[in-house]
């Protein structure tokens, strides 16, 4: 399932000053991320991944990017 930064950052209980900490970036880094103006190097997707338990391909840099459940698109006949 894919989800925002933010929200997996909301969903430790980070706020963006103490995920920056977190992860070793400035605060303003953090909401360039969230705001999809910039994004993180594979070194900061680890961090990621390590602080919130989600990993790179399940991350969306997408401001309030809508989140949709894995679907399975093949029908039977």
């Amino acid at each position: 399932m894919s989800i925002t930064l933010k929200a997996a950052r909301v969903n430790v209980g980070l706020t963006q000053s103490e995920f920056a900490k977190r992860i070793g970036v400035t605060d303003t880094t953090v909401r360039n991320y969230e705001r999809g103006k910039t994004y993180p190097d594979i070194k900061v997707l680890e961090r990621i991944k390590q602080v919130t338990g989600v990993g790179y391909e399940d991350l969306i840099f997408l401001p309030d990017a809508p989140v949709k459940p894995e679907t399975n698109t093949k029908r039977e006949a």
